[in-house]
């Protein structure tokens, strides 16, 4: 890997263009993509990139919306709002509480809800997931798990509790720079969360996402790192669909600032890259990014978008009552996001799916 970073950093126009015009990019090709030469085609790159989306996944965006369980922490992690010792307003949401922030996201459409936590096994641990998992799973179809890394067993009972999918950021692939923003807790296994989608998909989890948080090392290390990651995982979780996501950090509770900060037109590189170098996997895109900045990424590759966010627990019934994760920069209503999409050819889909009943037997 980073012998492909190597090369191409050095890599001219021409083996840009040829990256391009190979297919589906080796990692020395992605290399090649990401090199200021590739950034000096981006508008090549974006044309393809929007091609291969609405070939394979037509014009419609899958719409998701974050339920926060609890902010206790017993991790100390540089860059997050919820870092043990910050003087924030901590809370783990009771099952009544779980209840009516699900049935508040269901009112405003959603019916693909994605539960998120710090990490305190005191708070968060099997039992209490596996019930928050089956409160939510009563108004929503779909739930999904943003929350720590668990053994095979427990992703096991969080399948039989009703869980669709898991999302779990390495935050950076660097072994050493990862040690430098992880100073305690359980999280600072470094190997424990990386193999965790992998325990995940042997559970029998249908959906794996997985992700960096760029700001923290050299963004191009850690694309080439993640493009690895997310095609180990399409050959040994090839039961599970794949999804990727490229959070950037944004201001929270202790005032972290980037080391290597990403600016838009990197990330739209990356984005166009990875349509290009993992053409069936889902992209995600949060609220943390601008509403300006996101309408123009949905044609590059986008298929699933958060909206109405809340990043504290109890955000959507009883909001200002927890402290927040971090701050978001779209805060446009599910409506508003809808409508955008919409003015842009764009179906914003809710729930793309239905049981039906079955048939009778006169049928």
């Amino acid at each position: 890997m980073r012998a492909a970073l190597e090369s191409g950093a050095s890599a001219d126009a021409q083996a840009a263009q040829a990256a391009v015009s190979g297919g589906v990019p080796s990692l020395e090709a992605a290399a090649a993509l990401l090199s200021p030469a590739g950034s000096d085609m981006l508008e090549d790159l974006a044309q393809i990139a929007h091609r291969m989306t609405v070939a394979r996944f037509g014009k419609t965006i899958a719409m998701y919306a974050p339920l926060y369980l609890s902010n206790q922490c017993a991790c100390t992690c540089t860059y997050c709002g919820f870092s043990m010792g910050l003087n924030i307003r901590r809370k783990t949401l009771t099952r009544d509480e779980i209840s009516r922030e699900a049935v508040t996201l269901a009112e405003r459409g959603f019916r693909n809800i994605l539960l998120v936590s710090a990490e305190h096994p005191k708070y968060v641990n099997v039992d209490y997931v596996c019930r928050s998992i089956e409160e939510v799973k009563k108004v929503s179809p779909y739930v999904g798990l943003e929350i720590a890394a668990a053994d095979e067993e427990q992703y096991r009972a969080y399948v039989a509790s009703g869980c669709d999918g898991v999302v779990l950021y390495q935050e950076t692939y660097d072994p050493a720079i990862y040690a430098r923003h992880h100073l305690g807790g359980p999280k600072k296994k470094y190997h424990w969360r990386l193999d965790a989608l992998e325990r995940a998909g042997a559970a029998g989890v249908r959906h794996l996402g997985v992700g960096a948080l760029l700001g923290l090392a050299d963004w191009r290390f850690e694309a080439l790192a993640l493009l690895w990651h997310a095609r180990y995982l399409e050959r040994r979780c090839w039961r599970s669909q794949i999804n990727v996501s490229f959070p950037r950090i944004n201001p929270a509770a202790g005032g972290f600032v980037a080391d290597h900060p990403v600016d838009d037109r990197q990330l739209v590189q990356l984005l166009c890259l990875f349509r290009l170098a993992l053409p069936t996997a889902g992209i995600a895109l949060s609220t943390r990014e601008t509403p300006q900045l996101r309408d123009r990424l949905v044609p590059l590759g986008i298929t699933h978008m958060s909206a109405g966010s809340s990043t504290e627990p109890g955000g959507y019934g009883a909001p200002g009552s927890a402290g927040k994760q971090f701050e978001l920069e779209d805060t446009r209503t599910p409506a508003e996001v809808k409508a955008a999409l919409e003015r842009m050819g764009y179906d914003a889909v809710f729930k793309d799916w239905e049981v039906m009943p079955a048939a009778s037997a006169s049928t």
